[in-house]
């Protein structure tokens, strides 16, 4: 299509994830069967009971009351009015840039970050900026570099805490920084917060944004904490009118979430078990990244990562010379394992792993890694500077 600029990682993802053996490319934690979720919901023994009682109608179009109430309560000041319930965070994302930001608008995004504002930005003819995270200072925040790039053109800010790819959590101090950037020039501060939840070294969760400054887009789903991805339900929290602005483009995108997510979704969020969501969340990435660690550190000659702070993924660097996405096509033909190149991150000679699994299914997959690392040719061995 002429002008379009396609979404890489996700026609990687949408080619490659539900084919190969090994899936070390998806971005949350090995998701639940609804089996599972039902249990962690007991004893209320009447719970299947009254799911098959559902009637499978249309959900309220922003999402059912009980829900709304339910993030609302995470969320500092927030009632039910704040909350559009989405088809993912990826909707609740497009609706965002949707209503605030005009083709033309200027734009300014963190990277490196999951590429689909940056994306939606060029197929609507915005103009979008970076300001980085900076792999030399552990993927610390650019601040001047913030400074310097928002002026009085910016309508909004793109975040991403903790980020993906590389699990860093800003901190209070560069949070507070980035709402008072935003604030001189009167800008949206779009947060996607998916992660929130993940932390590796703390049961502190990540703060969110919503509730430091009056324009506010917060987005989250139950796609990577919770384990849920097959749900497809995300929301934003914003004000309330922009809620009714997005709820309006919501019509002309999805309508609306099903009933049985919204349900299943309420259900995730009640206090109890969404502390067992979270636990169980934070044993997974717990549990994997040392395995990954491991293996990269037998890889040193290779391989080196900032280690991420929250998030089922990890960012490394490597020095063969051959180019992310063709090491992992080759990954992909030979070894039947898919994992995520820097390249659609604009990081190359980068790889993004996924450690948020049981460990038996990641050290099977990261050996056959291995298994195409040592077959590589000399030609491959290269040092990259």
């Amino acid at each position: 299509m002429s002008g379009f600029t396609p979404f890489a990682i996700e026609r990687l993802l949408s080619r490659w994830e539900n084919v190969v053996d090994y899936d070390l490319s998806e971005s949350g934690v090995l998701p639940l069967t609804l089996r599972e979720l039902l249990a962690l919901a007991t004893p209320d023994s009447e719970l299947g009971d009254d799911l098959l009682d559902l009637r499978l109608a249309y959900a309220q179009t922003n999402g059912i009351e009980p829900l709304r109430r339910r993030i609302a309560a995470l969320y500092p000041g927030a009632t039910a009015d704040n909350v559009l319930v989405t088809v993912g965070a990826a909707e609740a994302n497009y609706l965002a840039l949707s209503t605030v930001v005009e083709p033309g608008d200027e734009i300014v995004v963190m990277l490196p970050n999951y590429m689909q504002i940056w994306g939606i930005a060029q197929n609507r003819h915005m103009h979008a900026k970076p300001f980085h995270l900076v792999q030399e200072r552990e993927w610390a925040a650019d601040l001047a570099e913030l400074e310097e790039v928002v002026g009085p053109d910016t309508k909004l800010i793109a975040v991403c805490n903790p980020n993906n790819p590389t699990g860093y959590i800003l901190t209070e101090a560069e949070m507070d920084a980035v709402v008072r950037v935003a604030a001189k020039v009167g800008a949206w501060l779009l947060a996607d917060e998916v992660y929130a939840g993940t932390e590796l070294t703390t049961d502190r969760q990540t703060p969110t944004f919503y509730g430091r400054y009056d324009r506010v887009l917060a987005v989250n789903s139950l796609s990577k904490a919770y384990g849920l991805p097959g749900l497809r339900i995300g929301w934003a929290v914003v004000p309330a009118a922009t809620a009714e602005d997005l709820w309006a483009r919501h019509d002309y995108t999805t309508i609306a979430t099903t009933m049985v997510g919204n349900h299943l979704a309420d259900l995730a969020l009640r206090p109890d078990v969404r502390a067992r969501l979270i636990a169980r969340a934070r044993g997974l990435v717990r549990g994997g990244l040392p395995v990954l660690r491991r293996w990269l550190d037998d890889h040193s000659d290779l391989f080196s990562m900032v280690s991420p702070q929250a998030s089922p993924i990890a960012l490394a660097k490597y020095t063969l010379n051959l180019e992310s996405t063709k090491l992992v096509e080759r990954c992909i033909a030979e070894q039947s394992v898919l994992i995520v190149p820097g390249e659609h991150f604009g990081l190359e000679h980068h790889l993004r792993f996924r450690h948020g699994l049981p460990p038996d299914y990641l050290r099977a997959g990261l050996d056959r890694f291995g298994a195409l690392l040592d077959d590589l040719t000399d030609e491959l061995t290269g040092v990259v500077p």
